[in-house]
C-alpha cells in the first residue's frame, strides 16, 4: 500500500446544548447524538456506501455511563452500517476529539485505510466530567508526585505568570460572546450544523445554546472568581506555587464567564483518500498537511498548544505567517493570550466566530467541531492555510494543519 493524502470531506455537528438537566441535550443519549450524524452524512452523501467505511473513531473524555463501552463501534451498529464497519473510542482529554480526527488521517495516509468517520461526543448533562474517577485526581501518592492541580489553578497560573489582568481575561470573553453571537446571527454555522431531533423526528435544537449574546463588561466583572477557594483550601495554590516558587501568590482571575462553558454535543468528519473521494462520489474540501501531539509542564498544563503547533507547522513545511486562520479552544481566556504572544500572531486570525468561552467545550466532540468551524472559515473567506489546536489535561497539547482545496 503506497502513501495517500488524507482528504477531508464533510464536517458535521450538532449545536452545543447547555450542560445542566435544564439544558436542551440532557434528554438525548450521547449515543443517539451519533448515530443522528452519522445518518445526516450518509443522507447528504447519496453515493456513500456505508460498505466501503472502514472505521468510526470516536473521541469521548469520560467513558463510563451512557458513553461507555467503547460507543463508537455500538453507534455504528445502532446506525445500522454495514457490521464490517469497525469502531473505537479514544481519549486524549479535551484533545480527544482531534485526535479522533487525526488518527483517521494518519489511517488514510498510510494507506492502510480508505475512508474513514471520525469527530467525538460528550454528554456533560449526562456523565458529568470526574465521573470516571483515576489516579491523577483522586490518589493522593499520584498527586503528590505529579504536582497536580486543577486545571483551574493552572489557568490561574498562566494568567499570573504571564501578567494577564481580570480584565484582560474578561475583555477576550467579551470578544469571544459577541464573535459567537454575530457569527450565530449571520448564519455563519448554518453548513456543518445539524439540527438534533428526538425519536418523533421533532427538532430538540437547531442551534449553538449557550451563547450569550447580552454579555457586557460590567456582567463579567461582576462575577466571583471561581478557583479561589479550591486553590486556598485545597491547598492546590501551594501546590503549584512549590513549583513556581519565583511567585509570590496566585492571582485567580478566571470565573464561569471567561472559562469554557459545560456543553453536550457531538461531530463527525469523513476523513478518505482521493480514490474513495471519487468511487464514492465525495468532493474533497481539504488536505490535512499534519498532525502533531506534544507535552508540556503538567502542573501549568494548559500551554501545549503552542508546541504541538510548531511540531505541526515544521512537518507541514509551513510557517506561522502562511497561516490565514486559527482555531484555538479556549479553555480559559489565558491560554488564548499566552499562545497569540507565544507564536507572535495576531488575535484577528484566531477563533474569529468566537469559541468555547461562547459556545462551551462538550469535551471529547470539541476538537472535531473546531476543525470543521475552521475549514467552514477558509471557504467563507476565500483562504488557504488552517491550524486546529487544543490543550489538554497532563500538560498535552494536539495539532492539525490543514489546507482548503
Amino acid at each position: 500500500m503506497g502513501n495517500s493524502d488524507a482528504l477531508i470531506f464533510d464536517p458535521i455537528r450538532t449545536p452545543r446544548g447547555k450542560g445542566k438537566t435544564a439544558g436542551a441535550l440532557h434528554t438525548i443519549k450521547p449515543i443517539d447524538l451519533v448515530v443522528g450524524l452519522i445518518g445526516e452524512l450518509l443522507g447528504r452523501h447519496g453515493d456513500l456506501d456505508p460498505a466501503q467505511i472502514d472505521d468510526l473513531v470516536l473521541g469521548v473524555v469520560t467513558p463510563v455511563g451512557d458513553q461507555g463501552m467503547d460507543i463508537a463501534r455500538i453507534a455504528a451498529l445502532r446506525a445500522g452500517l454495514p457490521d464490517s464497519v469497525a469502531g473505537l473510542q479514544v481519549n486524549r482529554f479535551c484533545a480527544s476529539g482531534l485526535e479522533a480526527v487525526n488518527l483517521a488521517a494518519q489511517k488514510v495516509a498510510s494507506g492502510w485505510e480508505d475512508l474513514v468517520l471520525a469527530g467525538g461526543v460528550e454528554s456533560m448533562s449526562r456523565v458529568p466530567i470526574g465521573s470516571d474517577g483515576g489516579a491523577w485526581a483522586l490518589d493522593p501518592e499520584t498527586n503528590y508526585a505529579t504536582s497536580f492541580v486543577p486545571q483551574g489553578i493552572s489557568a490561574d497560573l498562566i494568567a499570573t505568570l504571564e501578567g494577564f489582568s481580570r480584565s484582560d481575561v474578561d475583555a477576550y470573553a467579551l470578544r469571544s460572546q459577541q464573535r459567537a453571537a454575530a457569527a450565530q446571527a449571520e448564519g455563519r454555522f448554518a453548513r456543518s450544523l445539524v439540527p438534533v431531533r428526538d425519536i418523533n423526528d421533532q427538532i430538540v435544537l437547531d442551534r449553538d445554546e449557550h451563547i450569550r449574546a447580552a454579555t457586557t463588561a460590567e456582567g463579567l466583572a461582576g462575577l466571583q472568581p471561581a478557583f479561589a477557594m479550591i486553590g486556598e483550601a485545597g491547598g492546590f495554590d501551594a501546590v503549584a506555587l512549590q513549583k513556581y516558587h519565583w511567585l509570590e501568590r496566585i492571582d485567580h482571575v478566571h470565573t464561569a464567564g471567561n472559562s469554557s462553558g459545560i456543553v453536550d454535543g457531538a461531530a463527525l468528519v469523513a476523513v478518505g483518500s482521493e480514490q474513495a473521494g471519487r468511487e464514492l462520489g465525495l468532493t474533497p474540501r481539504a488536505r490535512v498537511l499534519a498532525t502533531a501531539v506534544s507535552g508540556a509542564d503538567s502542573t501549568i498544563m494548559l500551554t501545549g498548544p503552542a508546541p504541538a503547533s510548531h511540531k505541526a507547522l515544521e512537518r507541514a513545511g509551513l510557517a506561522v505567517d502562511d497561516l490565514d486562520l486559527i482555531e484555538l479552544n479556549e479553555a480559559f481566556a489565558a491560554v488564548v493570550l499566552r499562545f497569540a504572544r507565544e507564536l507572535d500572531v495576531d488575535l484577528e486570525k484566531v477563533n474569529v466566530n468566537g469559541g468555547a468561552i461562547a459556545m462551551g467545550h462538550p469535551l471529547g466532540a470539541t476538537g472535531a467541531m473546531l476543525l470543521g468551524t475552521l475549514l467552514d472559515e477558509l471557504e467563507r473567506q476565500d483562504k488557504r492555510y488552517g491550524l486546529a489546536t487544543l490543550c489538554a489535561a497532563g500538560g498535552m497539547g494536539i495539532a492539525t494543519v490543514i489546507e482548503r482545496l
